[in-house]
């Protein structure tokens, strides 16, 4: 039986075999491990798990059934909430969500929701579970703009209420940030991102791909020559941010998504494609979010010595701290306290170092947060051939800049209702990274579902 407030621990690859491959490092729970740990969950009259949740699963329902081992039962509870169980399970924050709410946490280990989540997932998908039960046809056609989170999200939910739904891609294969950002190691996409897409096609959703909107087609031809009543954008923030030093036009230097999509992309992680991403023998990664971490660790793999750089404290890193420890652990360097100010190149027009200077923490700024500032004299140069910039994305314009009334804010993301996703564009909603700029993967999912809910509403008037 299980110890109350430690919960039952999650096999790994060891870290100096998973630095050398692209398998996912994590290894989930089996059947008896997943029961047990079921057993610690208090099935709280109040879950406040579920108020931390972004798409509100019912936690302690599909938690009480992987207890009594009735794993099916769980799927199909999960289902009524996530269209995505499987990759929330691997990529959620759910220190900082729902098991960062739960009451067992504040003596000890809180449950492990996101590992148990995850082994019901795949059980439901190895098992082949039906998850396909939707409502009779309505005869109205929604059209969903981007197959990333948000956008999967809300075609499944709108397509469970008998919607006649179809999902526009610009890239030649669904999942957005999934398919594409995420690396490998954390999410496998034939066995994880596929099989949930396909979740969603079995839905009745549509799913074209290759099809620019803003270019191929444009959201005012979707209404008038495609006949769609409403149209939902959820077509993330792909637009990389640099910082504006000297030397970043050099050979050498890359944004996070450039490279990420390079590695996914052309499966450069894979022995049988002849599609290697070509990168130095020693890299910088500039950030420290969960997508700095993904670059530092797949440049890793790809036989570099990796370093993040990160002109903060270790203790300020925005990253998963899951995330954070697998890097550690892998040997990656971490460069704290440490800020670039201009990258040097060589006669070829490539990388030969990188001028840094050192940081301290200054007073604290009115909410608390202690901002960096230069120590004087302490410049010094890092020897390094590659540079990856990981310090966020915004929206691409293309979108916004040809569909007449759909407005914009000062960074470029789209202007929508926080609860409803409703743009100042008629029967036009939008949500996840499009509306907030970079974020994760299950605050998208939360946005595509509150709009969905709202189009449904607006639709049945």
């Amino acid at each position: 039986m299980a110890d109350r407030f430690t919960k039952i621990p999650v096999r790994e690859q060891e870290p100096k075999v998973r630095a050398t491959n692209f398998d996912e490092v994590c290894l989930g729970y089996n059947k008896e491990e997943a029961m047990e740990e079921a057993t610690r969950c208090l099935n709280c009259k109040k879950p406040l798990c579920v108020g931390g949740c972004p798409v509100g699963i019912n936690i302690p329902g599909f938690i009480a059934h992987v207890k009594d081992g009735d794993i099916e039962a769980a799927a199909k509870e999960i289902a009524k909430y996530s269209a995505l169980p499987a990759v929330c399970g691997r990529v959620c924050p759910q220190e900082n969500q729902c098991e960062g709410q739960c009451v067992l946490g504040k003596r000890g280990d809180a449950v492990s929701i996101g590992k148990l989540e995850r082994f019901v997932a795949d059980w439901a998908r190895e098992n082949n579970v039906d998850l396909s039960e939707k409502e009779a046809p309505k005869g109205k056609k929604v059209a969903v703009i981007g197959a990333g989170p948000a956008g999967l999200t809300c075609a499944g939910d709108l397509a469970k209420k008998g919607y006649d739904v179809t999902i526009f891609e610009a890239l030649h294969k669904a999942g957005g940030v999934l398919e594409y950002g995420i690396p490998e190691f954390r999410l496998p996409k034939e066995k994880v991102v596929g099989p949930e897409v396909n979740n969603i096609r079995k839905l009745g959703v549509k799913i074209e791909t290759n099809v620019i909107i803003g270019k191929t087609i444009t959201i005012d031809q979707l209404f008038d020559d495609e006949g769609f009543n409403a149209v939902f954008i959820g077509s993330g923030a792909g637009l990389p941010k640099f910082m504006g030093i000297p030397g970043e036009q050099a050979n050498g230097v890359l944004s996070a998504n450039e490279f990420l999509t390079r590695v996914n992309l052309m499966k450069a992680y894979d022995e049988d494609y002849d599609t290697p991403v070509v990168i130095g023998k020693k890299v910088a990664v500039i950030g420290g979010g969960n997508v700095a971490m993904d670059a530092a660790r797949t440049a890793l793999r790809l036989g570099s010595e990796s370093h993040i750089v990160y002109r903060r404290a270790l203790e300020q890193l925005p990253a998963r701290v899951e995330e954070v420890h697998h890097a550690q652990e892998e040997g990656i360097v971490f460069d704290i306290l440490t800020n670039p100010t201009e990258i040097l190149v060589d006669e070829n027009g490539s990388v030969c170092g990188m001028k840094c200077i050192k940081m301290e923490l200054g007073e604290p700024d009115e909410s608390g947060r202690r901002s960096p500032v230069p120590i004087e004299g302490s410049e010094f140069v890092m020897d390094v051939d590659t540079v990856i910039m990981s310090l966020g994305t915004s929206p691409n314009p293309l979108i916004s800049s040809n569909t007449p009334g759909l407005e914009v804010n000062k960074r470029r993301c789209i202007i929508a209702e926080e609860e409803t996703g409703k743009t100042t564009r008629d029967a036009v909603y939008a949500g996840g990274d499009a509306v907030t700029g970079a974020a994760t993967v299950i605050l998208a999912m939360g946005a595509g579902k509150k709009a969905a809910a709202a189009i449904d509403e607006y639709l049945s008037k």
